[in-house]
């Protein structure tokens, strides 16, 4: 494999693990500190700011500026900004979604929006997802941050993103698309974020099914690391394969 001038990092599973470090994973941001190769942490988490990211991150031992992170979130705000600029949309999720709307112009309405916008949120409320399933039916237009069905909680998994998605699917008959990864949008989006070319940059991810799709459908280079949710013996059933496996990221080198 090519020696890599960029990196595009998921960060669940491959960063971080819950609320803890993965172990070596402080000496390999340091070490992509110390060689000046650029990178991103890119998540499908919608819920929070780049800001409150980097904050949890330094507060686990990561050296990760929020100017080093992109989320599915700010994916999002940039496709529909580019599709139909100083629009409406009625958002459920968090201050991360919120928040990246805002920035690039969005107003937040339940009248008459463009987009029925859905991203990850602490609590989904029959009385949004009701609302969201009318406005669908209106008309407006279904986007979704991420396809992930479920995600990490207290005590186990729970219903994610993905997952409202395909109730509010179920009852409109009317598909969303999803912005984060795999979407080829998500990424590309990075790499203009980042200042980098794809044949440069290596994606380095523990899911098969989002992290190395993504890299593989967007031409750059596959790590994939197996401190996340992907066991090697998991690898064979898919079509594709990721250009190097590692135990974590601490194995990764950058000579």
């Amino acid at each position: 494999m090519p020696t890599a001038k960029a990196f595009l990092i998921d960060m669940d599973g491959v960063l971080i693990s819950g609320s803890a470090m993965i172990p070596g994973a402080d000496q390999f941001i340091a070490r992509l500190r110390k060689k000046g190769l650029p990178f991103l942490v890119l998540t499908n988490n919608s819920m929070y700011t780049p800001a409150d990211l980097a904050h949890r991150l330094q507060h686990l031992g990561l050296e990760i500026t929020k100017d080093q992170i992109f989320t599915s979130a700010m994916a999002t705000a940039r496709f529909v900004a580019s599709q139909k600029p100083q629009g409406k949309a009625f958002v459920i999720g968090e201050s991360g979604l919120q928040v990246a709307l805002h920035e690039v112009g969005y107003i937040q309405t339940d009248i008459d929006p463009d987009y029925v916008i859905l991203g990850e949120t602490h609590s989904y409320h029959l009385e949004h997802i009701t609302k969201a399933v009318r406005l669908v039916l209106a008309g407006a237009r279904f986007i979704a941050t991420n396809p992930d069905p479920t995600g990490p909680g207290e005590g186990g998994i729970v219903p994610a993103c993905g997952a409202m998605a395909a109730l509010i699917e179920r009852a409109t008959r009317r598909s969303p698309f999803f912005i984060g990864k795999p979407n080829p949008f998500m990424m590309r989006s990075a790499l203009n974020y980042l200042g980098v070319h794809s044949e440069d940059t290596v994606m380095i991810g523990d899911r098969m099914d989002t992290d190395i799709l993504a890299g593989t459908q967007t031409g750059l280079q596959t790590i994939l690391v197996l401190s996340g949710v992907t066991r090697l013996e998991d690898v064979e059933k898919f079509p594709y394969r990721p250009h190097r496996i590692f135990n974590s990221v601490a194995e990764i080198p950058l000579d």
